[in-house]
């Protein structure tokens, strides 16, 4: 019985290597990716945030952990945040996101 081989990576792919399928043959939104989440599919983001907004962040993330509100973990009170913020720039000209921004 012949053993089956990993494809090879496309190395000139548009979208770029996902390296846990790279490594193990299974795509990455094939993993659990939080409680209960069944196909969810993930990316981490890099940028970065000013010390008070982080500190606020994480301040909020905690006050609503202890006040029994039922959030899994802060990429999920990120995601939530972000999607209200991106609706409000959806309004145009009467987004209050935008008129913080300066736009």
């Amino acid at each position: 019985m012949a053993i089956k081989k990993k494809k090879t990576p496309d190395l000139f792919a548009e979208e770029g290597l996902d390296p846990v399928l790279t490594a193990t043959g299974y795509p990455s939104s094939s993993r659990r990716t939080g409680p209960g989440a069944v196909g969810a599919v993930k990316k981490k983001a890099g940028f970065y945030l000013s010390v008070n907004i982080l500190d606020r962040f994480n301040r909020k993330f905690h006050e609503l952990k202890l006040s029994g509100v039922a959030i899994d973990n802060k990429s999920t009170l990120l995601e939530a945040a972000l999607g209200f913020a991106l609706d409000d720039m959806d309004k145009g000209p009467k987004s209050l996101v935008l008129k913080k921004i300066g736009k």
